[in-house]
């Protein structure tokens, strides 16, 4: 039994496939290596810093409460003005927008106004003449 006719033809990768992989591979290797290198640095840190973290956790504890108030205020802050001139710049486009379209909706207005005024005198015509 031949086992290759009853398989499909096997596509080749095509050169831009293969260049992307010679590249990505040993990028992706590296920062996983410098990940792998920066857990174990922390956790050495961890390890040889705990003492110290008991011993000075009195003080410790509210200035970590402290900093992390100070830097969800500063998060909140720029989140906050973000998204006020994220607001107002939505609402200068859609001014400029109402500013462009006035005329046109001021034509529409007055053609309006001059087809009920024509569609009244004909009905008081037709009321006359009654």
């Amino acid at each position: 039994l031949h086992l290759s006719r009853d398989l499909p033809p096997e596509k080749e990768p095509s050169a831009s496939q293969a260049l992307a992989v010679a590249t990505l591979l040993p990028l992706g290797g590296g920062l996983l290596a410098l990940a792998g290198l920066t857990l174990l640095g922390s956790v050495i840190g961890l390890a040889l810093l705990t003492p110290l973290l008991l011993l000075f956790s009195p003080v410790l504890v509210p200035v970590a409460i402290l900093v992390a108030l100070t830097v969800a205020g500063f998060l909140t802050s720029g989140a906050l003005g973000l998204t006020g001139l994220s607001s107002i710049g939505y609402l200068l486009k859609q001014a400029r927008g109402m500013v462009q379209k006035a005329p046109e909706q001021m034509e529409n207005a007055k053609r309006r106004v001059g087809e009920a005024a024509q569609a009244a005198r004909s009905r008081a015509a037709e009321t006359k003449r009654a």
